[in-house]
């Protein structure tokens, strides 16, 4: 469980710069340059992701279960989590007309991964994992919120359709093969 922690403490807090310290991350960015901040970010991310993947795949082995998940609902996970997938996509095309609905589809993807894994997982390990990221995402949704607003830019249809499309194959390749083999677990039986 200590990999787990540190790897979330680590992955989380680095995100969580902007929310808590957004002065001190623009003096910092002033300081040292854009270039080594990214670089100094990616390289705790990935440090930290890495060690989060480990702490909780060893930690999932014998954590006790907290409560019983709900997977006799499995269909409602499936449901949020192609939600989830379209969103993350979303996120990562250019203006169209459900990133300008939605603003922050990148935090809404991680609340539905959130969801839906706590939604089919009751063990200690996923309620940690699970639980941190769905707290993060809602306080940083709150935060990015309250932001100043960027200029619109005209919506392309075109981003949308593409979004939805990869969204939805990605989604169906992670359910027919990705997460097994990432995971070990398969999602529909």
């Amino acid at each position: 469980m200590v990999f787990l922690v540190i790897g979330l403490i680590g992955f989380i807090g680095i995100h969580s710069v902007r929310i808590v310290a957004p002065d001190w991350r623009l003096t910092t960015i002033g300081t040292m340059g854009e270039n080594k901040w990214k670089a100094i970010y990616s390289i705790v991310s990935l440090i930290s992701f890495v060690l989060l993947i480990y702490g909780y795949a060893r930690a999932k082995i014998d954590a006790s279960q907290v409560y019983v998940p709900f997977s006799e609902m499995y269909h409602v996970v499936l449901l949020l989590m192609a939600i989830a997938f379209v969103m993350m996509m979303v996120s990562n095309l250019g203006p169209g007309y459900i990133k300008r609905k939605f603003k922050h589809p990148f935090l809404l993807a991680t609340i539905l991964w959130s969801i839906s894994h706590l939604w089919m997982n009751g063990d200690l390990a996923s309620l940690i994992l699970f639980g941190t990221f769905l707290l993060w995402a809602i306080v940083n949704l709150k935060s990015a919120l309250g932001r100043p607003k960027a200029e619109p830019v005209e919506p392309l249809i075109r981003n949308d359709i593409i979004a939805v499309v990869t969204g939805l194959g990605l989604y169906v390749l992670f359910i027919w093969k990705f997460h097994l083999f990432l995971f070990g677990v398969m999602p529909v039986m």
